[in-house]
């Protein structure tokens, strides 16, 4: 092998200073990833995106207090539903659920339904446990789980937030149809997903 030229050597010395890539990225490159996937997923996927627009939606069509009890629900109880889903724990027909509550959700808001706040927040915290439990299922390898749990968790309530403010046009007759218009939209997508997870469309 030819001696190394005596101009090189400054520069290997101080290529080999620096330290590997995957040496600096190790740590907390887990937090990252999660962080980043869990901030994500519920925005990518439109089953998810549109039933929990729909939970804002319907809080501010009902009006205090469920504009802020049904928002504040779902994240709660889709956070236990994501730990289910972390352990591992069987839940059938999750899919077909998912997409069950942007269709129910979407029809409430469209016929504009007002049940008693607590089966309000009843049909609100079943879906979120299978919305959770699907999330929590679909982790990254390489993720930190709590990092994961945080940024779908913040997600959520930021699309809880864009249906509450669409929500507030209830307060003009002409607001009021458009938020049902709205209502029915999500319930033609909640529909589509349906058909879908239970195979008729393909």
């Amino acid at each position: 092998m030819p001696p190394v030229p005596s101009k090189s050597l400054p520069l290997a010395a101080l290529l080999a200073a620096i330290p590997l890539a995957p040496a600096l990225a190790h740590t907390g490159s887990g937090v990252a990833i999660g962080l980043q996937s869990g901030l994500l997923h519920p925005i990518t996927g439109a089953d998810h995106l549109v039933a929990m627009v729909a939970v804002g939606l319907w809080g501010a069509q009902l009006g205090a207090p469920a504009i802020w009890v049904l928002p504040i629900t779902f994240p709660l109880v889709m956070a236990v539903g994501g730990l289910i889903g972390l352990a591992g724990v069987p839940l059938p027909f999750v899919e077909p659920v998912v997409a069950l509550s942007g269709l129910a959700l979407g029809l409430l808001i469209a016929l504009h339904v007002r049940p008693p706040l607590w089966a309000a927040a009843v049909l609100v915290g079943v879906f979120a446990i299978f919305h959770g439990y699907a999330h929590g299922r679909e982790l990254p390898g390489a993720a930190d789980p709590t990092a994961y749990a945080v940024g779908f968790v913040v997600a959520t309530g930021l699309l809880h937030l864009t249906g509450i403010l669409i929500g507030v046009l209830v307060a003009w007759p002409a607001g009021a149809r458009l938020v049902r218009v709205c209502g029915a939209a999500i319930g033609c997508v909640g529909l589509y997903f349906l058909l879908a997870s239970v195979g008729v469309l393909s």
